[in-house]
């Protein structure tokens, strides 16, 4: 119970904080909410009234008890762009985003740890080698230059890969599910025309943002299996005759779980924020466009529901990441 009430403890604390900052930056950043709404050829009554409206005219404290209220009830505001409230545009998109980043971490620590664990293995050989400029490679290309060369190449002069959006435009609409993934809902409602045009336009950004995450996930695969591969109780198990592939998946890929766990959730959290640029590359109507759009225009109550929900987003990931240790590492359960 004492743990319980702990971590409860520490997430409201890391949520007031997160809400706190929000709050902060949305007064801090020079754009005026209320030339936003009412643009800048409005008289100056009609802008007193709007700012007195928008609450801005109370005291700091006031504004931030209301809008920690407002949160509370689920309430974003509205966007000035799509004239909708916060909260309905979010949920929508937010499933195309997590849709991308998930079909992302899959490709990247699918291919990115068995990468660095044969590169550790086979130190010094070409296999290293090659591992290792793809890890700079993939490390050091901006996601944004990368997205644009592929469309430049694939797209506009081989035509191989389909143009931006997330489906083709005589597929939209056909299919509406509960989990706002294409991909998923045209499976459930076995629509597979729908499925793999969704499936045609999710594949190139997400081999972008999955090749971002394999290259950092491969590295840092190689140093922890480097690390372990080193110690007594690997060279006493060689000693003992095991075959090498027990060894390292049996002994050594057993006590690097965790900080693959770590490396992991870290590099989700990272494509969250890699697909500001990659969705307005590719114009694929998730989070990342939304958010890019919003500051655009400087539509702030847009601009502090995504930055929010990205937080929410990072906090959950960490929770269960916590929760996740405890069934990979049973030290931790004590």
């Amino acid at each position: 119970m004492r743990r319980f009430v702990s971590t409860i403890l520490i997430l409201l604390t890391t949520l007031f904080g997160l809400l706190a900052i929000t709050f902060a930056v949305g007064r801090l950043v020079p754009a005026d909410p209320v030339i936003a709404v009412i643009g800048d050829q409005a008289d100056q009554e009609t802008y007193q009234r709007v700012y007195q409206s928008m609450g801005l005219d109370r005291p700091v404290l006031v504004q931030f008890a209301t809008y920690l209220g407002d949160v509370v009830r689920l309430d974003l505001g509205q966007s000035h762009v799509t004239k909708n409230a916060v909260a309905s545009d979010l949920a929508r998109v937010i499933p195309a985003t997590i849709e991308l980043a998930s079909l992302a971490i899959l490709i990247g620590a699918g291919l990115g740890i068995p990468l660095g664990i044969l590169a550790a293995v086979r130190r010094g050989t070409w296999i290293d080698h090659v591992a290792r400029v793809v890890g700079l490679v993939g490390y050091s290309t901006p996601i944004f230059w990368l997205g644009t060369l592929v469309i430049l190449v694939f797209y506009a002069n081989l035509g191989w890969i389909p143009g931006g959006g997330r489906i083709d435009v005589y597929n939209e609409g056909l299919v509406e599910g509960p989990t706002g993934s294409l991909i998923i809902d045209a499976a459930l409602a076995r629509e597979w025309d729908v499925f793999w045009s969704a499936l045609h336009h999710l594949v190139t950004p997400a081999l972008i943002l999955g090749y971002a995450a394999l290259a950092y996930i491969s590295r840092m695969s190689r140093s922890f299996m480097l690390e372990q591969l080193g110690q007594e109780y690997v060279l006493t198990a060689r000693a003992k005759g095991l075959s090498a592939s027990r060894v390292v998946w049996g002994h050594a890929f057993r006590n690097i779980r965790v900080q693959l766990l770590t490396i992991v959730t870290l590099s989700f959290l990272g494509l969250l924020e890699g697909t500001v640029l990659i969705e307005t590359v590719f114009a694929w109507p998730g989070l990342g466009q939304y958010l890019t759009t919003a500051l655009f225009f400087a539509d702030m109550n847009a601009v502090l529901g995504s930055v929010l929900v990205i937080g929410l987003i990072s906090i959950a990931m960490n929770l269960l990441a916590d929760i996740a240790y405890r069934f990979v590492d049973p030290r931790t359960r004590r």
